[in-house]
């Protein structure tokens, strides 16, 4: 007797090794038939019956598969597909009786999984069909397309000639950045006009979608790309206290944007003011417009080739002191004055007793929430007075931290107006720090504000910052890789979104009016 290995022969031999015991019992014992020793006795009798018609009906199909051949039968139950062993691994393929070879039809099955996408930010994903040429701005003109370029890092090692970087009060051996250096090499002089334009296929300022968002208008598109990717002329000092330089740059239509004399020019700061760049665009979607156009460029004629921030030149700001860099004169206290003055609101002209100035009193509201947000303290703060400062600061540097015993009498800095338009700011030296905590944000930057503007409120308010963020800097090619691509910008955000809610916060907190603010 061999042992079942089906499932349903082991099912059929279990239950008849327990009935068959069951019936000879009942039917050869003296006990009495029951009704239930009749009704199990019947029951084993008819599974009996129809497990012979099973075994019947087996013996038939295997004796028809018999005449069909042994060899199709042997295959056929060896495997369901014949064309595809089970082992997972292609025989090779059978030979004909003229030579010829069966070509096995195997069929390939493969499973796509899921892949998890981020969420697309309309207009920054590039279509896949478009080719990238070289994109020359109409600003630009044809000088920009044959023009000179800038020389490769590599074309010189041996540079001699020292370009000291921008640093805000302070030498660049404390601020930690290596030294500037002017690569030279064949075709590229000093302060004339052949250096080299860098071979680059496509701007560095991407628009993928029909426009460009909503909050930079057509002047900022073009003097963006004049900046990213306008051929440079000649590096130039901007003054002997600060190392800051003037890229003047060529191609560009006489008095299309403002420059240095004839050519527009740019001002290329140090790869640690990069957050002018996120300043820029912060600027516009609050819909302050109170910024100078800025963008990341990676300048190649600097020895280290790093990105740095390169912001538009305007000519036509006011002139400035030489100890506050501000046209403006105010100190702390003449500054808190004015406020509570209001002044040339609903247009009333101050008088000459309340110390007013020529700036609006709305400015003033739209600066204490830029800088707040951004933690600038170089214009309202100087002293570094509202906060915990880190021996880095330039407040610590230049010494000026045990000076806010006497507050009134700080001089405000960096408050510059424009000559044909003096009512309003503009807002110059946007370093900002992102890196300072909750419990030592500077609230001394929002001293004396009532009123906030409506724009940029309803901005914070409407939960899409984030969103308008990322599609905004993502324009810049050069400043999003530099800040490790989408994952590192989304980290200054978080930081720049949870400043809103604390400022938010801070309105309702006060009674602070929400006004709008468009004269």
């Amino acid at each position: 007797m061999t042992c079942p290995d089906k499932p349903g022969q082991l099912i059929n031999w279990f239950i008849c090794s327990l009935c068959v015991p069951r019936v000879r019992k009942l039917w050869s014992s003296r006990r009495p038939r029951t009704r239930r020793n009749l009704l199990l006795g019947t029951a084993c009798a008819i599974y009996l019956g129809f497990l012979v018609s099973q075994v019947r009906r087996a013996s038939l199909q295997q004796g028809r598969a018999a005449e069909k051949g042994p060899r199709q039968g042997r295959d056929t139950a060896e495997a369901p597909f014949p064309e595809i062993p089970l082992d997972g691994t292609l025989a090779p393929p059978e030979s004909q009786g003229n030579g010829t070879t069966l070509q096995l039809n195997v069929v390939y099955i493969t499973l796509r999984s899921k892949r998890s996408k981020p969420a697309n930010i309309r207009g920054t994903v590039k279509p896949k069909r478009r080719k990238k040429y070289a994109v020359a701005s109409p600003a630009l003109g044809q000088e920009a397309l044959v023009g000179p370029s800038l020389q490769p890092q590599d074309a010189a090692r041996a540079a001699d000639a020292e370009v000291p970087g921008y640093v805000q009060g302070g030498n660049l051996a404390k601020a930690g950045e290596r030294p500037w250096r002017l690569i030279r090499g064949s075709g590229v002089q000093v302060g004339g006009s052949d250096f080299q334009r860098p071979k680059t296929q496509e701007s560095n300022i991407r628009i993928y979608s029909e426009s460009a968002p909503s909050w930079l208008s057509k002047e900022d598109i073009l003097r963006m790309r004049l900046l990213a990717d306008g051929a440079v002329a000649d590096l130039q000092p901007v003054s002997s206290k600060s190392g800051a330089r003037l890229l003047v740059l060529e191609g560009s239509a006489a008095g299309s944007v403002p420059g240095c004399g004839r050519s527009p020019c740019g001002l290329l700061k140090q790869p640690l003011d990069m957050s002018e760049v996120f300043a820029f665009h912060l600027d516009r979607i609050l819909g302050l417009n109170r910024t100078l156009p800025s963008v990341s460029r990676k300048s190649e004629f600097i020895q280290d080739g790093r990105p740095c921030p390169l912001i538009l030149w305007d000519s036509s700001l006011s002139p400035t002191s030489n100890e506050t860099h501000s046209s403006v004169k105010l100190t702390w206290g003449t500054y808190q004055q004015s406020l509570k003055q209001k002044c040339w609101q609903n247009g009333r002209v101050p008088k000459p007793e309340w110390g007013c100035t020529e700036v609006h009193h709305h400015e003033w509201s739209k600066l204490a929430l830029f800088d707040f947000l951004l933690q600038i303290y170089n214009r309202l703060d100087t002293n570094c007075c509202g906060f915990r400062p880190r021996k880095e600061d330039a407040c610590v540097q230049n010494g000026l931290r045990p000076k806010c015993d006497n507050q009134d009498s700080v001089a405000l800095a960096h408050v510059i107006q424009r000559k044909h338009d003096p009512r309003h700011l503009v807002f110059i030296d946007n370093k900002g720090f992102f890196d300072r905590s909750e419990e030592n944000l500077n609230f001394k930057l929002l001293e004396g504000i009532k009123e906030f503007p409506e724009s940029a409120v309803s901005v914070l308010k409407s939960q899409h910052l984030r969103q308008k963020l990322l599609q905004s800097l993502f324009l810049d090619k050069v400043y999003w890789e530099s800040q490790g691509g989408r994952q590192g910008i989304e980290k200054l955000i978080d930081v720049i979104e949870q400043r809103a809610k604390i400022l938010l916060t801070y309105i309702n907190a006060h009674g602070a009016k929400v006004l709008p603010m468009n004269e």
